[in-house]
């Protein structure tokens, strides 16, 4: 019996650290600017750099958009364009990866 409320305790404990910790998180837009892009993909630390998961949408205007939920932080990411990661990105801030290029920063 003692074991079976320790366990009860301890996952209320967990669900309430999950609420105050969703409380915190943050809706964030992506965009990039590339009317030619036949598809452009997010990846960054906030999706294990997986280049499939998150595909942005184009407007009428040429500008690719995607809402993120984030938790406070600073995220690398970078776009993947085309079959390709996109390198150019001016006024960007950037920090240099171990592939020997750059990754884009964003703080929430």
């Amino acid at each position: 019996m003692v074991e079976k409320e320790a366990k009860k305790t301890r996952g209320k404990k967990k669900s309430i650290a999950k609420k105050k910790e969703s409380l915190d998180v943050k809706e964030v837009e992506f965009s990039f600017y590339a009317p030619e892009a036949r598809e452009v993909f997010l990846a960054g630390e906030f999706n294990q750099w997986d280049i499939w998961s998150l595909p942005m949408r184009k407007d009428e205007e040429g500008i690719w958009r995607l809402m993120v939920e984030l938790n406070p932080g600073s995220y690398e990411f970078k776009f993947f364009v085309d079959g390709a990661w996109f390198e150019d990105l001016t006024e960007a801030q950037v920090v240099p990866n171990p592939f020997g290029t750059q990754n884009y920063v964003i703080g929430v």
